[in-house]
């Protein structure tokens, strides 16, 4: 049982990744009908054939988040739903578009993750958003995190992966300078990419190891960079996807994996979800890792990229390092990688960033890469990271 891959992205759109915003600020609900109107468009389709939505958030609502959507674009759905996965947020829309498509609930899903600021509220500022200083973590009152870690130290991002990496340095070793080929193959893909936040910035591993150390062993240029932006997908079903103005990229396989909320809990660091969700992808694709033609990665920090590239068959445990010693992860290399920059070359908007990995593999199998096309991209494998490793989810892509 699983998918039958008779459901493809047809059309998407995405938005420059940029430090600063250069227009007016846009609420989430008019970002969200820019993208749809302009994933639409790219389709070649119609609103009308538009049928199903896929959405995390809005800030204009807090609840009946899909109807609320609906009602703002015009749109009657037979399929709403609300995904919060944090960065695997966009894996997991896709395959529940696929899903619902394959079952005969809808024929179209719009799949979309504003990341654009918004209008201010009136008045006086209000209590600012606990992630500015908790990042992922939960300061709730009865959070097991704010009474268990939070007041040691355990707070957002950077500390859980770095304890990651210590984790994988005490099992396997550490060769900084391997970890630096990630940043560095990808940034050479992402100065092929015009929308990438380091379009016009070149880097070598000298410059990844002489960069700031943020939290040890992870420097800076191995932490992805917060950005603005915005993305969006259009899935359809096999009738829609045929008279579509791109090839169509049909989704063949999927797997999500959820075990805990941060690393203090979990039985073992270096065990990630990655590797069951793209264990069941692999099996219902009826493909092996090595049949794929690229890798779009989740990255939020290169010990991400090593652990997937473990866990999910691309090399056996323990062995990532040379690996990636081995391997050229730029678009013209020998393995390739996150060929529009990855979140460390392109930026990370916000759940955006997440979104940047499925459309970059639709973007190379439909032969839209531009500069940076993959001379053979028939199947692709596409990961994506929630919390701190904790919520994991893969895809297979497959073209005509």
């Amino acid at each position: 049982m699983g998918l039958k891959g008779k459901a493809a992205i047809v059309g998407y759109s995405e938005w420059p990744s940029r430090r600063k915003w250069s227009g007016d600020p846009l609420f989430t609900l008019d970002q969200w009908a820019r993208l749809g109107r302009e994933t639409i468009d790219d389709a070649g389709l119609a609103p009308a054939d538009v049928d199903g939505l896929c959405t995390n958030y809005l800030l204009e609502a807090s609840r009946f988040v899909p109807a609320t959507l609906a009602e703002y674009l015009g749109l009657s759905v037979n399929f709403a739903e609300r995904t919060d996965l944090g960065g695997a947020a966009p894996v997991g829309m896709i395959w529940r578009a696929a899903a619902a498509i394959e079952l005969g609930l809808c024929q179209a899903v719009l799949c979309g993750v504003p990341a654009a600021p918004a209008p201010p509220a009136p008045g006086p500022p209000g209590e600012p958003d606990p992630a500015v200083y908790f990042g992922q973590a939960s300061p709730e009152w009865g959070s097991p995190q704010a009474e268990f870690e939070l007041p040691y130290g355990n707070v957002a991002q950077n500390s859980g992966f770095a304890l990651i990496a210590q984790r994988y340095a005490a099992e396997y070793g550490y060769d900084p300078r391997a970890m630096a080929r990630i940043p560095v193959g990808q940034r050479r893909s992402a100065n092929r990419n015009p929308s990438a936040v380091f379009h016009d910035v070149r880097i070598d591993e000298d410059d990844v190891l002489a960069s700031k150390m943020v939290a040890e062993p992870l420097r800076m240029l191995e932490i992805v960079m917060p950005t603005t932006g915005g993305s969006a997908v259009l899935v359809a079903n096999e009738e829609l996807a045929r008279r579509s103005r791109h090839r169509p990229v049909w989704i063949t396989g999927c797997g999500e994996h959820l075990t805990h909320k941060t690393p203090t809990w979990a039985d073992d660091m270096l065990a990630t979800p990655i590797g069951p969700a793209s264990k069941k992808a692999f099996e219902m694709a009826g493909v092996a890792p090595a049949e794929v033609d690229l890798v779009s990665i989740y990255d939020c920090y290169t010990i991400t990229v090593l652990l997937t590239l473990e866990d999910a068959g691309f090399c056996a445990k323990g062995e990532g390092m040379r690996f990636l010693a081995e391997h050229d992860l730029a678009f013209d290399g020998n393995f390739p990688c996150n060929t529009h920059g990855g979140q460390l070359g392109f930026g990370q908007p916000g759940l955006a960033g997440g979104m940047s990995h499925p459309i970059e593999a639709a973007r190379q199998l439909m032969g839209r890469g531009g500069e940076r096309q993959v001379a053979k991209a028939d199947m692709a494998y596409v990961s994506g990271t929630g919390g701190v490793m904790s919520e994991q989810g893969a895809l297979i892509f497959r073209g005509d």
